[in-house]
């Protein structure tokens, strides 16, 4: 029989476990809530106040690629060993051959660990005891950094569980010193120092990003405690250089300048069309991948930075203004002795000695004579002559970040009276290789200068295409001008003293030289050094290349003649790599004399 009392105690029973069940479900809803429901927020949160971990995530820096997507500088993946010091000390227990468990000391296994990465175990050890003695329960420490894909996963087999890794992309140049001087070089930081590298860093550079997390005591992360910014990798720049071109180049051009003992050489090459550089070897260069083994001169780009008195070459350029602007044709005479003084009083002399010949343009540029040139400028003003230089590019060098020498043409109205005279024939000026080579671009392209261009564009990560070159030209001379030009250098290739050493069989050829005197830097000429120089377009009927070779202070040779080999050689690589088809005619022969 129920009595009640008795219902009243059920009744408090009830009553009581009703409460402790309220409460139970509050306390499980609230961990829900914390553990499932807002779990992210108060992640985040603990994150933001400092409970946690972080580690950087590296973006990888953008690729250095030619025209063909060949790569001259790229990324790879190395690594940092971290441990924990904390966990470190107790060494570790593993398993043996036979299955039986096998205690480790720390001391044993900090041998293991230096064996594999280069380090001695003193080295090893001192890392968790430098680490534990700042900080008791320190969880963190670099075994260290930058270690290869081999050496990871050799420390991954010694199973030890405080390690970890962390990728670390760093900078490798797979051909080398081909394109060294072009491409550049970073630090061991990542730091852009040098060459294109530096140039446009913009493109090239990444964003790193963080992941952040919580980890127990084994310092195993947290399971839903993670959180990533990601990083950005860097662009892809493409230039237009040529890979394989530009490594037989920087071969030969090596190899010519120490058989003539200059003090260094330069081999460019330009499509004669768009303007776009397709190699530009040097020698000495710098292998990117062991920069500080060069001589801090030999870390940048002579043909960039240096510039020079182009000497003869510049007669082709007057040769144009004085026919699109003096009146002027291949058929013209003047009257030249081996040296005459001009009513200014200023005195030319020609390199070699001849009688008074009745040149033609044609014969002048043939004969090379300061003289016969000195004449045909005068045809027009100094200003006018001033002006189609500048638009030919003179003294105008484009910017391309690669230390950019920029040639020196004074105004008119600084010109004395020698100064009016030698500058037709290239003295008392100065220019840089892009600058001359753009000059003749412009005659091999029917008159039209086009922006000479070494990068053809950046790809961002996200596909985004920018530094896509100016195809817009300029017209500097007439087209029939230029082609008169073309076709007196052409005469210059078959009747010059170095016709037979340039000759490139199946071929039409226009080509000019120069030997520059160097100053002494006290106003007046070094004695004996020169600054020769070689360039050409082909095949000239209908240009492709304009390539030119230049040689700091050849010794065994000291005229252009030193460069003719170099020349003969690259313009044949030139024409064979692109596969431009042989001429079907031959060069029509101009006559010398009038």
């Amino acid at each position: 029989m129920t009595t009640r009392s008795t219902r009243s105690s059920r009744r408090r029973t009830v009553v009581a476990l009703s409460v402790v069940l309220a409460v139970l479900i509050v306390f499980v809803v609230r961990l829900v809530d914390i553990q499932v429901v807002n779990a992210r927020e108060h992640i985040d949160d603990s994150l933001a106040l400092g409970f946690g971990a972080s580690q950087t995530l590296f973006g990888a820096r953008g690729e250095i690629v030619d025209e063909n997507g060949d790569t001259l500088a790229g990324s790879i993946l190395l690594y940092d060993a971290q441990l924990d010091p904390m966990l470190a000390q107790d060494g570790i227990t593993r398993k043996d051959e036979n299955g039986t468990s096998v205690k480790v000391s720390w001391p044993d296994l900090a041998a293991q660990m230096a064996q594999i990465t280069g380090q001695t175990a003193e080295e090893v050890e001192k890392i968790v005891t430098d680490a534990l003695a700042v900080n008791e329960e320190s969880r963190w420490a670099y075994l260290k950094q930058g270690i290869t894909t081999e050496q990871r996963l050799a420390l991954a087999d010694l199973g030890a569980p405080f390690l970890t890794f962390v990728t670390h992309p760093a900078r490798t140049y797979p051909d080398g010193a081909v394109g060294g001087n072009l491409v550049g070089f970073v630090g061991r930081d990542g730091e852009a120092l040098a060459g294109l590298e530096l140039a446009q860093n913009d493109c090239l550079s990444s964003e790193n990003g963080t992941r952040k997390y919580q980890r127990g005591k084994d310092g195993v992360i947290l399971p839903g405690t993670q959180v990533d910014d990601p990083a950005v990798d860097g662009g892809t720049l493409q230039l237009t250089i040529n890979r394989d071109l530009q490594w037989y180049l920087t071969q030969l051009i090596a190899e010519q300048a120490q058989n003539v003992g200059a003090k260094s050489g330069t081999i460019t090459v330009v499509d004669a069309k768009t303007g776009k550089v397709r190699a530009a070897a040097e020698w000495p260069t710098v292998d990117p991948n062991a920069y500080d083994a060069s001589a801090p001169e030999d870390r940048y780009s002579r043909i960039f930075s240096g510039t020079f008195e182009p000497g003869s070459t510049f007669k082709a350029l007057t040769a144009a203004i004085a026919i699109d602007a003096g009146g002027q044709n291949p058929g013209s005479t003047v009257t030249a002795a081996n040296r005459e003084t001009f009513p200014n009083g200023a005195t030319v002399r020609d390199p070699t000695a001849h009688p008074t010949n009745n040149y033609t343009l044609t014969g002048v540029l043939i004969d090379s004579s300061n003289v016969g040139i000195s004449k045909f400028g005068d045809t027009v003003s100094a200003q006018t002559r001033y002006d189609y230089l500048k638009n030919f590019g003179i003294g105008e060098s484009e910017n391309f970040g690669l230390g950019q020498g920029v040639g020196e043409l004074r105004t008119p109205d600084t010109w004395d009276n020698q100064t009016f005279y030698n500058t037709n024939f290239g003295q008392g000026l100065t220019t840089t290789v892009p600058e001359l080579v753009g000059a003749y671009q412009t005659l091999a392209n029917g008159g039209m200068r086009m922006p000479l261009s070494i990068v053809e564009g950046c790809t961002a990560s996200d596909g985004t295409v920018t530094d896509v070159p100016d195809a817009t030209g300029q017209q500097v001379v007439s087209e029939t001008a230029a082609g008169d030009v073309s076709l007196m250098l052409e005469n210059v290739a078959t009747q010059g003293s170095l016709a037979k050493q340039v000759a490139v069989p199946g071929y039409r050829l226009a080509v000019k030289t120069g030997t520059g005197e160097k100053s002494d830097g006290m106003g007046g000429y070094k004695a004996g050094a020169y600054f020769t120089t070689m360039i050409g377009f082909a095949p000239a009927e209908d240009p492709q290349y304009v390539v030119a070779v230049t040689l700091d202070e050849p010794v065994t040779v000291k005229s252009s003649a030193a460069n003719a080999p170099a020349f003969q050689k690259a313009m044949t690589q030139v024409l064979k790599t692109y596969r431009v088809m042989p001429s079907e005619s031959e060069t029509p022969e101009l006559p010398k004399f009038g």
